[in-house]
């Protein structure tokens, strides 16, 4: 059974920083792009940023570009979402996923999700 476990999500001040994990089992993941989105409460899932299958190069959503960073560890079957500088604005649910060869999808596989609230 294929399952990604996202995690290390929590409360967190603005400014601050929360690095997510996201482990993949049931398969490797080292030939598909693996990414992040986000959800906040009543708005639509939007794209975080993504990675390719090798690490090699990455796409960011405009307005995160720079606060955000997304690695992969495909030893490890894991993909990291490292987020430094967080404003109330980034409170959201988090989602990674896998299974697609595009930056944003569609993915095959979800984790469940992991909340990020950001204070002010």
């Amino acid at each position: 059974q294929v399952q990604l476990v996202a995690s290390g999500g929590g409360l967190v001040q603005a400014g601050g920083s929360l690095r997510l994990s996201c482990a993949a089992s049931g398969r490797a993941f080292s030939d598909t792009t693996m990414g992040w989105f986000r959800q906040a409460p009543g708005k639509e899932r939007e794209f975080v940023a993504a990675i390719t299958w090798n690490g090699a190069n990455t796409q960011y959503s405009d307005s995160l570009k720079g606060r955000f960073t997304i690695s992969r560890d495909n030893a490890k079957n894991t993909v990291y979402l490292q987020m430094n500088s967080l404003k109330p604005e980034d409170t959201a649910v988090y989602y990674c996923a896998a299974g697609s060869t595009r930056y944003r999808g569609p993915h095959d596989y979800w984790a469940q999700g992991t909340q990020v609230t950001v204070s002010s």
